[in-house]
């Protein structure tokens, strides 16, 4: 038995995001964004995050369908990604911005959404020494 005192999660194996068209939702994922396709089954499309399984589906029933919460991938030249991603036809909310100064780094985000209107994030430390 797992000693209660030290238990904690710590371990994502997956992250689910709505579609209301699977097949769209898994092009953009898949082509646009070139995460790696796993598989697929009925009302559901597999993709790997390094490691992290990324579900795209349809609702299991009503209470279900809402937006995803944001997710936030780690890039290393966030402006880089911007623009390859713009070019695929990623349509993102603003331009690459610093959301905060960290010392010896900035962090640096660009919003997007899927083709399901869920908000997705690029997120990049920007060493401040490679801004000069």
């Amino acid at each position: 038995m797992a000693d209660q005192s030290t238990f904690g999660l710590s371990t994502i194996g997956q992250i689910s995001i709505n579609a209301r068209d699977l097949e769209r939702a898994t092009a953009f994922y898949g082509e646009k964004l070139g995460i790696k396709h796993l598989f697929s089954v009925p009302r559901m499309a597999f993709f790997d995050c390094q490691g992290i399984r990324l579900l795209i589906s349809l609702p299991e029933a009503p209470e279900f369908d809402h937006p995803s919460s944001i997710i936030y991938f780690t890039v290393d030249d966030i402006q880089v990604a911007f623009e390859v991603l713009s070019q695929r036809g990623v349509k993102f909310e603003g331009k690459p911005h610093i959301v905060a100064p960290m010392g010896t780094y900035d962090l640096w985000m660009a919003f997007f959404r899927d083709t399901e209107n869920n908000v997705l994030a690029l997120m990049s430390n920007v060493p401040r020494a490679s801004r000069q």
